[in-house]
């Protein structure tokens, strides 16, 4: 079968955002004050989104990230993969739906970041969790700001008491969250700032959670007080003692990013294209 292209998914998406347009503004701009956010429903034809669902790997031929700050499954280096898996997540990065999403969210300059970073494709199982977090302020090169978080759910039939939901904290996380489910075919779009905490809940279903991500960049932050910083976790509010380790850790590395401004190491979790590639 040949792969639907990225165009062809992007005409499709680009037409269902269209639709709803104003809905989807309405929401965005009625929770922007804390942690903007909008969601969207058969987002593509049921059969499609199937389709893209079927084309994810299995876990064990994923990276897999296990520490008290994640337990989840990522990949970003989309040649090793079904094609699908690349055209679906490049065409969340053509201008047009780049330009619409920019209106809808009142952002007038943002960029996509064909490097993936942070991006591509994660998947969820039982018992994998995100803890409580801020995404790192900038790009891999930090010229720009990271200012908005696409989610695309893609796992048939995913009830939300499985877990591996989104969960935005817009008043902290001692607070009570906002929970988003992670719903067959719903794209989830929210902002990322320095006071846009997110987790995912943890999967208690034996199934796996596949999700399509992409991050969006700007010249400027969405805050004017945004400052530069790395990725921050904390605990969820029952943990308390993880939360204590946590922000002990988010101190160290924070006080390394002082010294090595682009890292100890380069982060791998970027897409290295080769040459026929750029």
């Amino acid at each position: 079968m040949e792969t639907i292209s990225r165009v062809t998914l992007a005409d499709l998406i680009f037409q269902r955002l269209l639709d709803v347009e104003q809905t989807l503004k309405h929401q965005y701009e009625s929770s922007k004050e804390e942690i903007g956010y909008f969601y969207i429903d058969d987002l593509l034809p049921q059969e499609i989104a199937t389709e893209i669902y079927n084309a994810f790997p299995k876990p064990e031929d994923v990276k897999l990230k296990r520490s008290l700050r994640e337990y989840k499954y990522i990949a970003a280096q989309m040649d090793k993969y079904n094609p699908l898996l690349e055209e679906i997540i490049y065409a969340f990065q053509d201008e047009r739906i780049v330009g619409l999403i920019s209106r809808i969210c009142n952002l007038p300059e943002i960029y996509p970041d064909e490097n993936l970073y942070a991006g591509g494709i994660s998947m969820m199982g039982y018992q994998n969790y995100l803890n409580p977090h801020l995404d790192n302020s900038h790009d891999k090169d930090r010229n720009h700001w990271r200012v908005l978080n696409l989610l695309y759910y893609v796992t048939p039939q995913w009830e939300q008491d499985f877990g591996g939901n989104l969960e935005i904290w817009p008043d902290g996380i001692k607070k009570e969250q906002i929970v988003i489910h992670s719903k067959f075919n719903r794209l989830a779009v929210m902002a990322t700032h320095q006071r846009s905490w997110h987790s995912v809940s943890p999967v208690t279903h034996e199934g796996v959670r596949c999700c399509v991500s992409n991050y969006y960049f700007s010249p400027t932050p969405l805050l004017e007080s945004d400052t530069f910083h790395i990725t921050s976790f904390r605990g969820r509010p029952e943990q308390k003692l993880r939360d204590i380790v946590l922000e002990g850790d988010n101190i160290l590395r924070s006080g390394l990013r002082k010294i090595f401004k682009k890292g100890v190491r380069e982060n791998p979790h970027v897409y290295k294209k080769n040459n026929d590639q750029q």
